[in-house]
């Protein structure tokens, strides 16, 4: 899950228990007899050479990619239950809008907007010509520079906002890197497959300026790709991005202007709207020295040609079906190996979530998720926080001053469940059914008007990062807060019908992950508040290294598509919330049987191999090669199979659970054998 709250710790906290059905209740649960779907299994594979495909094989081989999406598994299945929900709303919305109010009817008509495909054809070009006009008028840097400060327009460094490391209850001005069309390491990386792709990007630039009757379009294509490419080569690896200490470099805007004198700080500051503070966290901050020379080293109509492609690329969907096929051409079926284009609805779906994605959270909570389930995800939130407590306690390799310390940021976890508990207010936003682009544009500065708007304040802690609507989850390390929106509480994750020990392999790991983030190698520099700070001993903190380094190796040895490893840095922080969740929520499972009793044997198989079942069931997904290939450049998650074997072989209860010997292919020796807790 994504990575990116309270009720105190007493002593004897959380009787670890998940609420049982009460009589009368219905008690079948979604998937099996108990929450597991076991004609996913493939018995043929011996659970120790690959436990993922014994858990999932059969499904695999049943199972095909659909030709719109690049994946499939459980949390595509999810997420198109959740569309499917919002459609149904919003056709009544588009169709009905004075029946829901004045949310409702912005909702509704920008869905019909969308969804009004001939008035979109009719009006061709036409709704692009004040914006390229825009970018046609800049004739020096200044001018450039502007646009590059502006909402809506490319930009080689990104301005913007985050609570402050030093103090997260207030905001502080960040800029870093960006501007490329495609991820970094495809400008760089060598080899047959991937000068096929820089060829097809260069093809692409070229079609979306010429259906835009630019002329020379090919030309132009070549100079903005070889520009791109000068980027990227400056630019930090996703790897070097996610290093918190080297991205926390605070300047004044005198040591701006040291490092980076090519820009004109106070004039990005001041257009931005973010020029009121102290100090900027300068990220990135060697790439972006070396932007400031790229720029003043590259003709000014390159500038130009540059982000009018990228102004065309970035709104094509909204355009005519040309723009959008040629979009969908590159993005999806030369990177991701997508065959053919989602529905309209469903794309339409999305666009309304990315616009107005709050607005519709709101009715999809009141219609679809029930506060039972609130109740009963706090309960399971509050059990693993107490065999967190447990874990810490016993470690053999933390010493006392740092367990205390950790058990206070443990304590300090605050939990926000299904969705938030304030919405965003979009009534000041302008929606017009004649005016899709317009008003896309018009929601880009709505949320860059709400962003500076919450800037000079104290942090807001019920803001949230995610759509209620989202199946995902994330923990936040500067609030220390972690999110589990509505979507995602739902079979197989979690099933309130389900075996105990199918719930806490599934949603309990899910919620184990994401506190595990508190304690990751980033999550792990920030204390209680959220700031960012040291509360670990030296000896403790060289011992944990220890013990990570030895997981990133172990997945630096990972190659899920031929020719492209996983990489072990850039995905270190998520494979350590995978491993410590499943500890964690093996423990507090453990603590659950304590209390119950000891789970009985349930279709031929005990209530520890439901619990590994039911955890290698939550990452049944399959992946196009392509996407996968690109989602190892620069995704910091590994792939699902990956999240399973490469977890489970760490793990000696597993080896009990399957009687994983000597031989298996998963077999580690235990003293190769990775414990985070």
């Amino acid at each position: 899950m994504k990575s990116v709250t309270l009720i105190r710790l007493t002593a004897g906290a959380a009787a670890l228990a998940i609420a049982l059905p009460t009589v009368g209740q219905v008690t079948k649960p979604k998937y099996g007899a108990f929450g597991v779907d076991l004609t996913s299994e493939d018995r043929s594979v011996r659970p120790g050479d690959d436990f993922w495909s014994y858990a999932n094989g059969a499904w695999a081989k049943r199972t095909e990619i659909p030709a719109d999406k690049g994946a499939v598994g459980y949390g595509n299945q999810l997420a198109d239950n959740a569309e499917a929900d919002i459609h149904a709303l919003l056709d009544d919305m588009a169709a009905n809008p004075a029946a829901y109010g004045a949310t409702g009817k912005q909702i509704g008509d920008f869905y019909a907007s969308w969804m009004n495909e001939a008035a979109i054809e009719a009006k061709g070009t036409a709704p692009l010509q004040p914006y390229l006009a825009r970018i046609a008028a800049v004739n020096d840097l200044t001018g450039l520079q502007t646009l590059f400060a502006t909402t809506g327009y490319a930009s080689p460094l990104s301005i913007g906002s985050i609570p402050n490391l030093a103090d997260p209850t207030h905001y502080t001005t960040v800029v870093g890197q960006g501007g490329l069309g495609m991820p970094r390491d495809m400008y760089l990386l060598e080899g047959e497959k991937y000068d096929t792709i820089r060829a097809a990007y260069k093809a692409y630039i070229a079609k979306m300026l010429g259906l835009a009757g630019i002329p020379d379009a090919g030309a132009k294509a070549d100079a903005i790709f070889a520009l791109e490419t000068a980027m990227a080569k400056e630019q930090w690896s996703p790897e070097q991005s996610r290093d918190l200490a080297k991205l926390n470099a605070p300047e004044t805007l005198a040591g701006l202007k040291a490092e980076a004198p090519d820009f004109d700080w106070a004039l990005l500051l001041k257009t931005s709207g973010f020029d009121n503070t102290p100090t900027v966290l300068m990220a990135n901050n060697t790439a972006l020295t070396a932007m400031g020379r790229i720029m003043t080293a590259t003709p000014l109509q390159t500038w130009k040609n540059y982000l009018t492609f990228h102004f065309i690329g970035d709104r094509s969907v909204l355009l005519p079906k040309v723009f959008d096929d040629a979009q969908f051409d590159f993005y999806s079926r030369t990177l991701g190996g997508v065959k053919a284009k989602p529905d309209r609805w469903k794309r339409g779906v999305q666009l309304v979530n990315a616009v107005l994605g709050e607005a519709v959270g709101k009715i999809y909570v009141q219609r679809y998720f029930p506060a039972s389930s609130q109740a009963k995800m706090t309960e399971l939130v509050e059990n693993l926080r107490a065999a967190y407590a447990e874990k810490i306690s016993a470690s053999a390799w933390m010493d006392d001053p740092t367990k205390k310390a950790a058990l206070a940021k443990l304590a300090a976890f605050e939990p926000r469940i299904g969705h938030p508990v304030n919405y965003i207010d979009y009534s000041s936003l302008r929606v017009d059914r004649d005016d899709l682009l317009g008003t896309a544009m018009r929601s880009a500065d709505f949320q860059h008007r709400l962003a500076l708007s919450r800037y000079t304040r104290p942090v807001d802690r019920t803001l949230w990062g995610m759509t209620p609507q989202t199946v995902n989850a994330y923990y936040s390390p500067l609030a220390n807060q972690l999110t589990f929106p509505a979507a995602i509480l739902q079979p197989p994750y979690f099933d309130p019908n389900a075996d105990a020990a199918v719930n806490y392999g599934a949603i309990g790991a899910i919620i184990g992950h994401e506190m595990g983030h508190g304690f990751d190698d980033q999550g792990s520099r920030f204390g209680p508040t959220g700031k960012f700070e040291n509360w670990w001993s030296d000896a403790s903190k060289k011992a944990y290294v220890a013990h990570t380094s030895a997981l990133a190796a172990q997945y630096d040895q990972y190659e899920p598509v031929p020719g492209t490893k996983i990489n072990g840095k850039l995905t270190l922080g998520e494979n350590i919330g995978d491993l410590s969740g499943m500890e964690t929520a093996y423990t507090a499972y453990q603590r659950y049987q304590a209390k119950h009793g000891k789970a009985k044997v349930i279709g031929g198989l005990t209530g520890d191999q439901r619990f590994f079942l039911a955890y290698a069931q939550a990452w049944q997904v399959k992946v196009r090669d392509d996407l996968q290939r690109q989602k190892l450049l620069g995704d910091v998650h590994s792939p699902g199979q990956y999240r399973v074997n490469g977890v489970v072989r760490n793990f000696d209860p597993w080896y009990r659970a399957f009687n994983i010997q000597p031989g298996d292919k998963l077999y580690l020796a235990p003293a190769d054998r990775v414990h985070i807790w």
